[in-house]
């Protein structure tokens, strides 16, 4: 794991962001009966299906919905087939909120995707991790036996920062009631953001042999989560780790502590997370009238800045041009300067109005194109008139 976190932007505290993988062959097709069931239901104000890019496979829905009712939130859900797969689409949700988000408002999952769970057939299976085989979301994940696959798959559930992973191990055997996963019980807010990975009994050595890396360790009968990658400077995985979580049904109250401490650091955008968010709030077509209305605002204000800026340039070169047609008419009007002995003109002053002239154009030059070049030393091989070049200033042999 890198230690330094840097190098990238930390998540917003308004921001809710979570990706997944839908095996089904039609998505979309869930996703628009999905909204469209919330919509009628009052749960959501609107959605919308804008375009993608051109010859992009993509697919984006947006909604728009009060928190509490009274908190604006925008989502972006995003679709992208898999590569070299004939079915599946893995998926891109990030929804912001006006203020900090509360972990009681809804899960924006649920606003996009069924709430049926992941036995209840294809509608429901959107909660598969995107890149680790045999993950979900809202089931109990077992270990595999394996040590050593045991510890590859941490070391990759550590690098993927989308989610919050929490490894728990089982003190004994648990009963029916203990097997069902530890998600039902959290928060809605944090429900869909939380990847649950159990250890059973005879596994504790092995399990903390695998978090040996990744600088953790899981109490026996309790639970860890899994630091970020990269983890914060002043990073403590003890205020991580929950020394005891009873698998009786109860709500497990240190570890929705943890989780919510977890959530609430300054950690790291996750890889594609800060592109996802842009999209949001660069190309967020579901506008209402006032919104629009305040976005031709912003427009004409701008275009006036830039309207300001273009007179002022142009009344400066405007002041320019008189001058310099003031300095040409000095310069009809100046009478002839009387003829001066050969020897002496090459160092004659040229008259005022010359002058004049001359420092007007360079003005307008150096407004123009910038900084003047520094001039030629007198007498070098390339200043004009400079004694045995070809020049006008040379003097003829008597």
């Amino acid at each position: 794991m890198s230690n330094s976190a840097t190098d990238r932007a930390t998540i917003p505290q308004t921001l809710w962001a979570a990706r997944g993988r839908h095996p089904g062959p039609a998505a979309e097709d869930v996703v628009r009966r999905t909204l469209g069931r919330h919509k009628e239901s009052g749960d959501i104000d609107d959605f919308a299906e804008p375009p993608a890019p051109d010859d992009s496979p993509e697919r984006i829905f947006e909604a728009r919905w009060r928190a509490g009712g009274t908190v604006t939130v925008r989502a972006r859900l995003t679709l992208v087939p898999r590569a070299g797969r004939p079915e599946g689409q893995e998926w891109t949700l990030v929804a912001e909120a006006e203020r900090p988000w509360d972990d009681a408002w809804p899960s924006p999952a649920t606003l996009f995707w069924p709430e049926a769970g992941p036995a209840e057939g294809a509608e429901g299976a959107w909660d598969h991790h995107p890149t680790i085989a045999g993950l979900r979301f809202r089931q109990v994940n077992a270990l595999p036996e394996d040590d050593k696959e045991t510890r590859r798959r941490l070391k990759d559930a550590a690098r993927e920062s989308w989610c919050v992973h929490v490894v728990v191990h089982e003190a004994m055997t648990p009963d029916e009631q203990g097997r069902l996963p530890l998600a039902r019980l959290l928060p809605p807010g944090l429900r869909h953001r939380v990847m649950e990975h159990r250890a059973a009994p005879q596994q504790f050595r092995a399990v903390n042999w695998a978090l040996k890396d990744l600088g953790v360790e899981v109490p026996r009968g309790g639970a860890v989560l899994l630091p970020p990658d990269p983890a914060p400077a002043d990073y403590d995985g003890r205020e991580h780790s929950v020394r005891t979580v009873f698998l009786d049904g109860a709500e497990p109250a240190g570890l929705v502590a943890a989780l919510r401490h977890f959530v609430a650091l300054p950690r790291p955008l996750p890889r594609g997370a800060g592109e996802a968010l842009a999209d949001l709030r660069e190309n967020w077509t579901l506008t209402t009238l006032q919104e629009e209305l305040d976005r031709q605002r912003e427009l004409v204000a701008m275009y006036a800045d830039a309207l300001e800026a273009m007179t002022k340039s142009r009344d400066l070169y405007r002041e320019a041009a008189e001058q310099a047609h003031q300095a040409l008419a000095a310069l009809r009007d100046a009478p002839a300067p009387a003829p001066l002995p050969q020897q002496q003109r090459s160092g004659a002053k040229a008259p005022a109005a010359l002058q004049q002239l001359t420092r007007t154009f360079e003005r307008l030059r150096l407004t123009a194109k910038g900084p003047r070049p520094a001039p030629v030393p007198d007498g070098s091989p390339e200043a004009p008139g400079a004694p045995g070049t070809d020049g006008a200033g040379a003097v003829e042999p008597g």
